[in-house]
């Protein structure tokens, strides 16, 4: 069922926006996975078998962009998925990534799937509580080299204004109507000159995990 065609990465810093520049620049980091929509041209009732055969695709492509962006899991703190599907495809076949794509990089980025394993202090958990928030998503039916604007957000609370932010990616001749571009993306911090108020990241240290 997973017929995989290319595997795209991108990574990118940035240093400033026109502003100061970033002590640290901020890295974001894209990966892309082309491959053949199953279900493409017909109207399929049962599409879950997919989603569980995307599993291992998920995972894989987590550790691969972490890999790229050659940073340890502690300092990703966004992240974000997306699909382009075919126009032979549907919009629910991109839909199909949300338990794979996003409990994949959660997953990886420590979280637990036990909200008690999350309290402070307790030893059990091994590390503090994180990837708490839900990944952030979005989807289209596009022609081959369409674009798609991945929504990036805190790995924790999705509310940090200071990372409400997008990256574009775009597989040059994909997808092709019968395929599906599924997409992971990942960040190291805010916007570079993030400055307009809300909840710091910092304070969400504090909370105790329960929400």
């Amino acid at each position: 069922m997973i017929d995989i065609r290319r595997i795209v990465t991108c990574v990118e810093d940035i240093v400033h926006e026109g502003g100061p520049r970033a002590a640290v620049p901020l890295r974001r980091g894209a990966i892309a996975v082309v491959l053949t929509n199953p279900y493409a041209g017909r109207y399929e009732p049962d599409i879950l078998p997919m989603m569980d055969a995307l599993q291992p695709v998920g995972i894989d492509m987590a550790h691969r962009l972490r890999a790229a962006m050659d940073v340890p899991v502690e300092r990703i703190q966004g992240y974000g998925k997306g699909a382009i599907i075919g126009s032979a495809g549907e919009l629910e076949h991109g839909a199909l990534w949300h338990v794979p794509g996003g409990y994949a990089m959660r997953e990886l980025l420590g979280w637990k799937g036990d909200a008690a394993a999350y309290k402070r202090g307790d030893a059990s958990s091994g590390q503090a509580g994180n990837a708490l928030a839900i990944v952030p998503s979005t989807k289209k039916v596009g022609p081959p080299g369409a674009t798609l604007d991945v929504p990036l957000t805190h790995i924790n609370a999705s509310y940090v204004r200071s990372h409400f932010d997008a990256m574009e990616v775009r597989v040059a001749g994909s997808p092709r109507p019968d395929e599906i571009v599924y997409i992971l993306a990942m960040s190291t911090g805010p916007r570079v000159h993030a400055r307009v108020g809300g909840l710091a990241a910092e304070a969400i240290a504090k909370w105790d995990g329960q929400r």
